[in-house]
């Protein structure tokens, strides 16, 4: 795959998932308390300084009143103009 593609990708879901945070009017502390993390949990996956998995966004979307379905429906079409099954 190709280096820029997947920084692309990756660089869109942070701020999305920021944009999400945000539009749910809460902190970084106050999301991070509903999913009993610490502070640096949120700070580090919306820098990009850390992965997440399925069950992880599922549970910040849960957490910001937001539906894994919603959630998709935002990322997909700007995941599509980066995907790797492109030539």
């Amino acid at each position: 795959m190709d280096r820029d593609k997947w920084s692309a990708r990756q660089e869109f879901l942070w701020k999305l998932l920021r944009d999400i945070r945000k539009e749910s009017n809460q902190t970084q502390t106050e999301l991070a308390l509903k999913l009993k993390r610490p502070q640096t949990y949120v700070s580090k996956y919306e820098l990009g300084e850390r992965r997440l998995d399925m069950l992880e966004i599922y549970d910040i979307c849960n957490a910001c009143d937001v539906t894994l379905a919603e959630f998709v429906e935002r990322a997909e079409p700007k995941l599509q103009k980066y995907s790797a099954l492109k030539g």
